[in-house]
């Protein structure tokens, strides 16, 4: 990983826990904030953070509007982490290293912090300053189909009912539920800056289906040939459980083949911004060269 890329990602991480910490201060504390903080201050790669800031960047967006979208995204991720961490779904003690919400505090707990990161994604979005209306809007109701009925949910309901299937899922079904599941919040986050500039989101809407399906493959092979702690929790669930992936339909090369050309035609797509989409070119890299 290039250093320059490297400092930027830290960097913007930062930036991002700053406003996930201060938008958690003023709101006050109660019995809610300390659970609150654990799951969405806890570290991680802050990718879908980064995609918004820099997809904002490209079309000159405030960067307090693009760090409180890029911190909108991060709570809604964090949600989902909590609920599907959950006994009733994946039942994950291990979070990034750290004890999940339900192992730290209780069940009921966990249901409401992951309900209450929900809620505050919004309100986030929903206090978005030097953006036209009609594009906060926008934003809030991508979020909401992103993360519903139409996308994250019915991606997750998809993934449980695959453990029960019969037969495998084929590779085309497994596409379309890691397009719901894990590709819908990265193309949110990755056009959030065209959208908040008012600008065509078709190029980085189709970069963005790329690279969320290349960072699914990736995750596949790592649950295959990662390191249990650098990726700070437990690996090879779905083999465990009689899943197929797409490692396990492709083989291991045709799925890192495939994986790099998803990254190469994502980064194509990103010719019309020129330079100004350096950012995202690599951070399409380090998603399928990343080790956690």
């Amino acid at each position: 990983m290039p250093q320059d890329f490297k400092t930027l990602l830290a960097s913007t991480a930062y930036d991002v826990e700053q406003v996930l910490a201060g938008a958690l201060l003023i709101r006050g504390y109660d019995q809610m904030t300390d659970p609150m903080r654990h799951a969405v201050l806890n570290g991680g790669k802050r990718l879908r953070a980064f995609l918004a800031v820099h997809s904002a960047a490209i079309f000159d967006v405030p960067k307090d509007a693009a760090l409180q979208a890029a911190a909108a995204i991060e709570c809604l991720h964090a949600y989902s982490l909590v609920h599907d961490d959950l006994p009733c779904m994946d039942n994950d003690d291990l979070r990034r290293g750290q004890p999940t919400v339900h192992v730290k505090w209780d069940d009921a707990t966990a249901v409401l912090t992951g309900d209450a990161l929900q809620s505050l994604a919004f309100e986030l979005l929903s206090e978005l300053l030097h953006i036209e209306p009609a594009f906060v809007l926008q934003l809030i109701q991508g979020l909401a189909r992103s993360s519903g009925m139409q996308g994250m949910v019915l991606g997750q309901a998809q993934d449980i009912a695959a453990e029960t299937v019969n037969t495998p899922l084929t590779l085309e079904q497994i596409t379309a539920l890691q397009s719901n599941k894990t590709g819908a919040l990265i193309e949110w986050s990755a056009t959030a800056g065209p959208i908040m500039a008012g600008h065509d989101i078709a190029p980085l809407h189709f970069y963005a289906k790329s690279i969320g399906l290349a960072f699914q493959i990736q995750d596949d092979i790592l649950d295959i040939e990662g390191d249990a702690k650098l990726a700070g929790k437990r690996l090879q669930k779905d083999a465990q459980a009689g899943k197929a992936t797409f490692v396990s339909l492709l083989g291991m090369d045709q799925a890192k083949t495939r994986a790099q050309d998803l990254v190469n035609q994502a980064c194509d797509a990103l010719s019309t911004y020129g330079d100004r989409a350096k950012p995202m070119r690599q951070v399409a890299q380090f998603i399928i060269n990343r080790n956690m």
